[in-house]
């Protein structure tokens, strides 16, 4: 194989130069990364002694814990495919996944995503060895892996319709880490809590970062209040989403004291809570990215102003953005993903200049910071003037006491579409409809929502379900009239 074309082992290269740094750490487990690279490297052997390898694809569907590293670990070092499956999806929609996606096997402890399951299945001991036969493996033997070769499918969070099985390969992920690390520091010694799902590609970056820097990945307690996980794990480093970041600045006796950086994605941030983290002084990166880019593409740099974390920042190295004459955010480069996959077809969607088109919506300032605005495909038509939902939502978080908002469209006789508001309040008194008056001060009257909602549970993920919303709105509506 060209020498060009592969590069060594992460793990295994961790392994050598540092052998009794900790790779995971929790409450309950603690892996050195000789330790890791002897399991991963048992694991190998079992999964091709399982008749696996090269090219075929198994699905994960597990609880996040040191099992779950290993085996991803080592499907890829086996040149296996391994597909990450939301433990959030109810089983009867978690089991046919595989065979959609042409994989030859399913790792569950599931028994009812295990029963239902149409392909191959396998649990977690069945490929995982003992610690005499995991104790095997050489450190002194360099493990090369092929850039191009795929490695992992994750499906994207499905906000801009049916998620998608997105097929990245082993140096989508090395590239998206690499940049990830040149713009956020982060080395041996470092710890990364965990606080992402791993079958989302923010999870999964989380642990490439951490494997190119000898950094440890940090696994945390369950139902344990994100500051109170923080601290107790000693962490430097951590990814959040809004939601998060809300929960964690209300969290009584956080300061974030030993943070080195805390990486924010997942979707927009609203402004005011940018605004209240810069304030307490915590080190905060905002970003844009997507599973078809393997994470961040846009972040900000360590010590960013207040004006400039009101973007996404520029693009980190091996990305290129741009944006087209209508305004949609376009990105190429080392991490762009491999396809989509259906079945055995991969599809890779590009222009012909090799542009990957977001449905993004977004602009690009003289200083080279994005600025996202929302989804192309958010935008409605309401008598005759178009809406940008995101627009009224970053105008209604601005307003006090505010904490989410989210506005989607309801079909309406006079005007086609109209727009309703879902808001979460910080303050119980406070009822959504007494939001109007202040907001016709920041925008015109066809865009002031015509119902307010409280807002609406059961939605949770990383990203807001807005066909969630949409079918609660329309609900609401009918029964208006």
């Amino acid at each position: 194989m060209d020498e060009v074309a592969r590069i060594p082992c992460p793990l295994r290269s961790a392994a050598r130069r540092s052998p009794d740094a900790p790779a995971i750490a929790g409450s309950a487990v603690s892996l050195t990364y000789r330790e890791l690279d002897h399991l991963v490297s048992a694991s190998e052997v079992r999964i091709r002694d399982l008749g696996l390898g090269v090219g075929d694809r198994v699905a994960l569907h597990l609880p996040r814990d040191e099992r779950y590293f290993v085996l991803l670990l080592a499907l890829m070092r086996a040149g296996c495919v391994a597909c990450l499956l939301s433990t959030r999806l109810p089983a009867r929609v978690a089991a046919p996944l595989p065979e959609r996606i042409a994989c030859r096997a399913l790792i569950s402890t599931s028994e009812e995503v295990l029963e239902a399951a149409t392909v191959r299945t396998l649990r977690p001991e069945d490929l995982l060895a003992g610690e005499a036969a995991a104790g095997r493996s050489r450190l002194c033997d360099e493990v090369w892996l092929a850039l191009e070769r795929p490695s992992t499918v994750v499906f994207t969070s499905g906000s801009a319709g049916a998620p998608k099985a997105t097929l990245h390969t082993f140096g989508n992920h090395y590239w998206s880490a690499l940049g990830s690390n040149a713009n956020i520091p982060l080395g041996q010694g470092d710890r990364w809590l965990h606080s992402l799902p791993l079958y989302h590609v923010g999870g999964l970056s989380i642990l490439f970062r951490c494997l190119l820097a000898g950094a440890t990945v940090v696994l945390s307690e369950p139902g344990v209040p994100l500051g109170q996980a923080i601290a107790q794990s000693g962490a430097s480093h951590v990814s959040l989403v809004s939601t998060q970041l809300l929960r964690l600045l209300r969290e009584d006796g956080f300061v974030g004291d030993g943070i080195k950086a805390i990486l924010l994605g997942g979707g927009p941030i609203p402004t005011p809570l940018v605004d209240q983290a810069y304030a307490c002084g915590l080190p905060i990166h905002t970003s844009y990215g997507l599973t078809e880019m393997a994470s961040q593409v846009t972040t900000t740099p360590p010590g960013a102003s207040r004006t400039e974390l009101h973007t996404s920042g520029r693009p980190l190295a091996y990305r290129e953005v741009t944006v087209s004459e209508d305004d949609e955010i376009l990105v190429r480069g080392e991490t762009l993903f491999a396809g989509y996959i259906e079945g055995e077809a991969v599809d890779r969607l590009l222009d012909a200049d090799g542009w990957f088109c977001t449905g993004d919506l977004g602009e690009v300032d003289e200083n080279g910071y994005l600025r996202v605005q929302g989804r192309k495909d958010n935008l409605f038509v309401s008598g005759g003037e178009n809406i940008q939902p995101e627009e009224i939502e970053q105008a209604l978080i601005q307003l006090d006491g505010v904490e989410e908002a989210v506005v989607v469209p309801v079909s309406d006789p006079e005007f086609g579409e109209r727009p309703v508001a879902f808001v979460r309040m910080a303050w119980r008194t406070v009822e959504p409809e007494a939001l109007a008056p202040a907001l016709r001060q920041r925008l015109p009257g066809f865009k002031i929502p015509v119902a307010f909602h409280g807002w609406f549970e059961g939605t949770g993920g990383m990203k807001v379900d807005r066909a969630a919303f949409e079918e609660r709105a329309r609900r609401l509506y009918r029964e208006r009239e």
